[in-house]
């Protein structure tokens, strides 16, 4: 009992403007749509470079300092999912010391347009960006995702049974029902948004619907707030220092990480992990440091070995993708040590990289 109250005298007694030395302002050139943020950090500039770096290869896929326009493959959809994308504006949200909270919305078109919101968050220690999973005990992941769940279905539920209370429902409310019964509610740690605030959490669900379904949706997504204090037992330790404003880190795993090291002990690169999916399955972007041009990996990362596949272009012949290299690594504390092997002449070449 004395350990919960002293977490939650640590996190009422922080200080929230204690990140004055964190700015963020406008990536350039800034026009009507594209206003993305950009951050400095006075206090760490190291942090700031890998918060930006993470922010822009991840949502733009553009290298930071490689000499073209930012917002070029995104305005042009020439980005990997051939998407025009655009950037409406970003908020700063109010959170704890070690943390940064951004929220960006904006509007993706493919074959139609579609607006979203999303939200980075960052350990503002390391400059890392936070994963959910990596909050919470292990052995706790479960019940947490459960509590998401339920009150999802608790929102959904509460809104069936006022849709079917109606004595003579129209044709839009029937519709509206067979939607909200077949709702996806399943979201795990892994697959949900979330940003922090001052004293809770929030999960983002997404909408029960659809693009042709939207117009009938009138929940939209759900926003599920926990306070700090429901939380505080699920906690990991990571979890908890980062809360309370400790400066104590503890490790977390390689996902949404950036590396830095050398291919055949003279090549620089810098690595992006992205999210490490509940398969094991992962992609990530490398460039070498020398003419910053990104490059991607696929593979699985399972009990600290990585598996990776680097490819060559897509056969139209043999519909697939032909491989360039082939990797296998182990992640060592916070350096990844393998091989790069060439497809075709099977050479080896050394790999270690080293967490940013």
């Amino acid at each position: 009992m004395k350990k919960s109250i002293v977490f939650f005298l640590l996190i009422s007694g922080l200080s929230f403007s204690q990140q004055k030395d964190l700015k963020i302002q406008d990536l350039q050139p800034k026009s009507e749509n594209f206003v993305f943020p950009v951050v400095t950090y006075s206090a760490n500039p190291s942090v700031a470079n890998k918060i930006n770096t993470f922010l822009q290869v991840n949502e733009l896929e553009y290298i930071p300092n490689s000499g073209e326009n930012p917002f070029k493959l995104a305005s042009t959809a020439t980005n990997s999912y051939s998407n025009y994308v655009y950037f409406y504006d970003w908020k700063k949200l109010d959170t704890p010391k070690n943390v940064l909270s951004i929220n960006i919305n904006g509007e993706a078109s493919g074959a139609y347009p579609e607006e979203f919101a999303d939200w980075k968050n960052f350990d503002l220690r390391t400059g890392n960006y936070i994963n959910a999973e990596a909050l919470f005990q292990a052995s706790a992941a479960k019940t947490v995702t459960g509590l998401i769940q339920k009150k999802i279905k608790k929102r959904v539920n509460g809104f069936l049974v006022k849709l079917k209370s109606e004595k003579n429902p129209s044709e839009e409310v029937q519709e509206q029902i067979g939607l909200y019964e077949g709702c996806f509610m399943d979201y795990s740690l892994n697959g949900i948004r979330y940003f922090f605030g001052k004293d809770k959490l929030t999960f983002v669900a997404g909408r029960c619907s659809n693009h042709a379904m939207r117009a009938l949706d009138d929940l939209g997504s759900h926003e599920l707030e926990f306070t700090y204090k429901e939380l505080e037992k699920y906690l990991s330790v990571y979890g908890k220092n980062l809360i309370s404003g400790s400066e104590k880190m503890g490790q977390t795993g390689p996902g949404n990480k950036l590396y830095k090291g050398k291919i055949d002990g003279k090549y620089p690169i810098t690595v992006l992990f992205n999210e490490i999916n509940e398969d094991d399955s992962f992609s990530a972007t490398y460039w070498y440091d020398k003419n910053k041009k990104p490059i991607n990996w696929r593979g699985e990362f399972v009990h600290d070995h990585f598996s990776i596949t680097e490819d060559d272009y897509h056969s139209e012949e043999l519909k697939e993708w032909i491989p360039k290299a082939l990797i296998e690594a182990d992640l060592k504390g916070n350096k990844i040590i393998g091989k790069w092997q060439d497809y075709k002449t099977k050479k080896y070449l050394t790999l270690e990289l080293e967490e940013l």
